[in-house]
């Protein structure tokens, strides 16, 4: 019985001491703290509870920083003026509201604890406040990896990286492909994920996406997604979306060939061999001779593309790609693709040479090769005039004009722009034709003339002149010639002429050119060329070198003469009526001097300018002096 007592005294004691012990703050139980949310680099406030009013700080309040579940003062509060304590917050508290409110400024990642407080007053309760400090971390940025993954692999491969920096708290990442987030798969996805705490106390995250991947992901796109939480609420944060290289085998290996339809002699033909795997095998092309089944093996650039840049119709056959995969070794072949290339070769026309004589006929019969059906179009080599269709061209009652090129085109309607033509020359046998016998030209003595001399015929003939100059003789075609003799213009010329002589074995021909002197050129050198043809052989032309003065300025100079005469003519009749113009006299005028003086010499002067020069000479009483007085005068030297 006495036990029991003092069992229950030694209780009640222990009671005492816990309610005793309450009153110390962090010993007893608290009640939950309040949450208190900010952003880093903001100001937080910390109010004191509502029991604790303006009226009520006149006494000792104290506010505390609990680490570790042990409380640390920070900042006293006395009659409303606060003091703060050495240490972490030392610069960082104040006084806001008249001393009810502890602000905190500059929030960092390490001021995320409790803090409380307490006044000193009897039976006052502590007031606490949970700081939850968050930041946003930085847009996440993601790498590929470049080097691309096989599907063979047996186990996930690293296929992106995605860090997310400066957050605060950690932030979430979530991995996505073609829009879908993915999971953890067990040796099919594995996120490998860690965190680097920065000296400001934020987090960087480094997250790592390792995937088996498929063919089917060759096309695929994955992000990232940054997950974190504000005091605004929840947000979130996407990288940009990458591509891996996935490498896989072929299955199927095809031909394409460029350009599309139907082909002809002369396309540039590109013939690209094609696969599906990544990468490509090595590739090879092969063509079928479709007459000879013979197999010739093409050469190929690095893509496997045979490039012919001018086909003709060997180029025609079975082509066929090959595919050696050099990881698996595996060889794969296409289906067999017909090149077919239409042509028009050998085109001939008979007889090759025809030599006919006028008056005669002649028939040309044409041919050709091709893998197509054919048309025949003959045309005039010199005019491009079309003469008729069909393969073969009847020419009736020939004569000279009918000489020279015909041309036969072989083309293909149903494939345009395929043609191919043949030239063929005819001749008309006979002495050398000239279209003049004569001509005159109006030309200058001692100049330079270019004569020009054309003639045709078979034989073709050739041309001599008989006179000597530099001549030159060029072919027109194969039965015309042209002679181009530069002579000099001299008086012998002029009373001969120049006779052009065309001579073949069948006969010669020759034309005469008369030369007469043309009055109204002036004697500078002049350059002509002439030719005894009509238009419908040849241009007979003249060319000389611009005249030193022209036709107006002639005419301007003679009308002034004239009008220079008449005035002339005038003052003289004048001067006869009124009796001051001696008559019948020899130009010379004696002066009349006294008889003592008459035998005294006189000298005759006589003025070197022309009369024109002088104008009209004054006479004694100032008339004007006849033109025939005007060369010469009489001056007394004795005086």
């Amino acid at each position: 019985m006495g036990l029991s007592r003092l069992l229950c005294a030694f209780l009640m004691a222990a009671c005492c001491c816990c309610g005793r012990a309450a009153g110390v703050p962090g010993v007893a139980e608290q009640p939950e703290p309040e949450l208190l949310e900010v952003e880093v680099g903001s100001t937080a406030l910390l109010k004191c509870g509502p029991s604790h009013s303006q009226g009520n700080f006149s006494h000792v309040v104290d506010w505390f920083s609990v680490h570790k579940e042990k409380p640390i003062l920070i900042f006293r509060v006395y009659q409303g003026h606060g003091q703060s304590e050495p240490g972490e917050y030392q610069h960082r508290l104040s006084l806001q509201d008249k001393g009810t409110t502890l602000a905190l400024t500059h929030v960092t990642p390490h001021d995320e604890h409790i803090f409380l407080c307490q006044g000193k007053r009897p039976q006052s309760q502590e007031h606490r406040f949970q700081l939850r400090v968050y930041k946003a971390p930085e847009e996440p940025s993601i790498q590929a990896n470049a080097l691309g993954i096989s599907v063979s692999s047996r186990v996930p491969e690293e296929v992106a990286t995605c860090v997310a920096r400066n957050g605060y708290p950690i932030p979430q990442v979530i991995w996505y492909k073609n829009g879908r987030p993915l999971k953890e798969e067990k040796n099919r996805v594995h996120i490998q994920s860690s965190q680097i705490v920065e000296s400001s106390g934020l987090y960087t995250v480094h997250s790592i996406l390792k995937a088996q991947l498929l063919k089917e992901d060759k096309d695929a796109q994955f992000y990232c997604e940054l997950n974190y939480r504000l005091p605004s609420g929840n947000h979130m944060k996407e990288s940009g979306e990458v591509s891996v290289p996935v490498f896989y085998p072929a299955e199927k290996v095809w031909l394409e060939v460029e350009p599309m339809g139907v082909l002809k002699e002369g396309d540039r033909v590109e013939i690209r061999c094609l696969a599906d795997g990544n990468p490509p095998p090595h590739f090879s092309i092969s063509k079928q001779n479709l007459s000879t089944r013979e197999v010739v093996e093409e050469a190929v650039d690095d893509n496997g593309v045979l490039v012919l840049k001018s086909v003709h119709k060997e180029h025609s056959g079975l082509y066929e790609c090959q595919g050696l995969d050099l990881e698996t070794m595996a060889l794969l072949s296409s289906d067999q693709q017909e090149l077919l290339v239409n042509y028009v070769s050998d085109v001939w026309v008979s007889p090759a040479a025809p030599e006919k004589q006028e008056g005669s006929n002649l028939t040309l019969t044409c041919g050709a090769e091709s893998n197509q059906a054919l048309e025949f179009q003959w045309l005039r080599e010199k005019t491009g005039k079309v003469l008729g269709k069909g393969p073969v061209l009847q020419l009736h009652n020939l004569n000279r004009k009918a000489g020279g090129g015909y041309r036969c085109m072989a083309s293909v309607p149903s494939v345009p722009g395929l043609n191919s033509t043949q030239l063929v020359n005819v001749a008309i046998l006979g002495p050398p034709w000239v279209a003049l016998k004569e001509r005159k030209m109006q030309v200058q003595e001692n100049t330079m003339l270019n004569l020009s001399c054309e003639a045709s015929g078979h034989p073709r003939p050739s041309i001599s002149w008989n006179v000597g100059g530099m001549a030159n003789e060029q072919d027109q075609d194969s039965q015309s010639v042209l002679s181009i003799l530069s002579v000099l213009v001299t008086p012998e010329l002029l009373e001969t002429g120049v006779e052009c002589v065309a001579s073949n074995s069948l006969g010669k021909n020759s034309t005469i050119i008369f030369l007469e002197l043309d009055s109204n050129r002036t004697t500078d050198l002049i350059t002509s060329t002439v030719s005894p043809y009509a238009k419908a052989n040849s241009t007979s032309t003249e060319k000389k070198l611009p005249e030193p003065k022209s036709k107006g300025v002639v005419i301007v100079a003679v009308t002034v003469c004239l009008l220079v005469l008449a005035v002339l003519g005038a003052v003289l009749y004048f001067f006869y009526k009124k009796g001051k113009l001696p008559c019948g006299r020899s130009g010379k005028q004696e002066i009349t001097l006294p008889p003592s003086r008459k035998s005294e010499f006189v000298v005759e002067v006589k003025s070197d300018k022309r009369p024109e020069d002088m104008g009209l000479l004054q006479g004694s009483n100032g008339d004007k002096r006849a033109p025939g007085d005007q060369g010469e005068k009489y001056i007394d030297l004795r005086h």
